[in-house]
């Protein structure tokens, strides 16, 4: 296959996806929830849709046109995490549309969409079924890419160092507030922190907001997602935590199904949002820029903050915002 087949490989995937009707999404997040009980019908609705973004065809054509052709194919080992429905999509466009072979490890928690991604792929060009394999021991490859947590990305950097490779840690995202945000602004901003349970990296975990900030607001204009209590992984969460915050007697705010509590750490557990007062914008941004590390977005309103994320924008992402800020499509056709 040549690139321009390829590209129209995709865009047809794309395609395919924006016509799914309620009853076959509603299928698919059947099928996967026995998989993922986190993988509710919402949560695979906004995946679906949000790939299917992905793979219009101008943002499709003008992303691939900024980039060389790869000079000769090779086999590339990617190593998918299952956080969310189809996490690892954008790895697998991005090495098959290079022209380079896919040789994939799935995750347990995320293997059904992504086979049925494949399968679907592969319906629309055949020529895709030798470029695509899947395997549970990789091996004989010429690059890696591989996404896990901090722990595995040592185990990660150990064995496949010697190997040219992307290696992706642990991120979250944060959100900057200055108490001038409207309830509608607010409300949109729910779906930076609610969508997939705040399971994703684009997720918000940590706030940011000035000194005798009071949260009255920020509750009374994110109570539309008081619906997410329903669900009982989320609600056994939100139990657990509570439980720990007053047994130790840990200083909380609590709406009924999301807690705030005053912490430095960026990673706060799923029902909860740690917070962090600043002084000053620029103290906070040295701060910021010391963790940049770990963060993947930073949201906050665009009016104020021009250079972040505007609130309700971190969980539509676009074709060519790369994970980690490692710019994948660079790497492959480098090789």
């Amino acid at each position: 296959m040549n690139l321009s087949e390829r590209i129209n490989a995709f865009i047809a995937l794309g395609e395919q996806l924006k016509n799914f009707q309620k009853p076959d999404i509603e299928e698919l997040a059947y099928r996967t929830l026995s998989e993922n009980p986190w993988f509710t019908l919402d949560n695979v609705t906004f995946a679906v849709k949000g790939l299917a973004n992905y793979l219009e065809e101008g943002k499709l054509r003008e992303w691939v046109s900024k980039y060389p052709e790869c000079a000769s194919a090779k086999k590339i080992a990617v190593v998918m995490a299952g956080n969310i429905p189809m996490v690892g999509v954008h790895d697998l466009i991005c090495v098959l549309i290079c022209g380079h072979s896919l040789q994939v490890k799935l995750s347990s928690q995320d293997s059904f969409l992504m086979k049925f991604l494949m399968v679907k792929l592969i319906q629309i060009a055949p020529e895709f079924a030798p470029k695509i394999e899947i395997v549970e021991i990789i091996k004989d490859f010429d690059a890696v890419i591989a996404t896990g947590s901090d722990n595995t990305a040592r185990y990660f950097d150990y064995y496949f160092g010697k190997y040219p490779n992307i290696i992706r840690k642990n991120r979250t995202s944060v959100a900057v507030l200055d108490g001038s945000e409207s309830s509608e602004q607010l409300a949109r901003f729910g779906t930076d922190i609610f969508t997939y349970f705040g399971l994703g990296c684009r997720n918000v975990t940590k706030l940011y907001v000035p000194e005798n900030y009071s949260f009255i607001h920020f509750f009374e204009s994110i109570e539309s997602y008081n619906h997410i209590g329903n669900h009982y992984k989320y609600a056994n969460n939100y139990d657990y935590n509570k439980s720990i915050y007053l047994v130790n007697k840990v200083p909380h705010f609590d709406n009924g199904f999301l807690m705030l509590t005053e912490k430095e750490s960026l990673f706060s557990p799923i029902s909860v949002l740690h917070y962090e007062k600043y002084a000053n914008l620029e103290s906070l941004e040295t701060l910021l820029k010391l963790q940049e590390e770990k963060i993947q977005c930073i949201v906050a309103s665009k009016e104020n903050f021009p250079q972040y994320i505007d609130f309700g924008k971190a969980q539509f992402p676009d074709i060519q915002d790369y994970a980690d800020g490692i710019d994948t499509m660079n790497f492959l056709t480098s090789l």
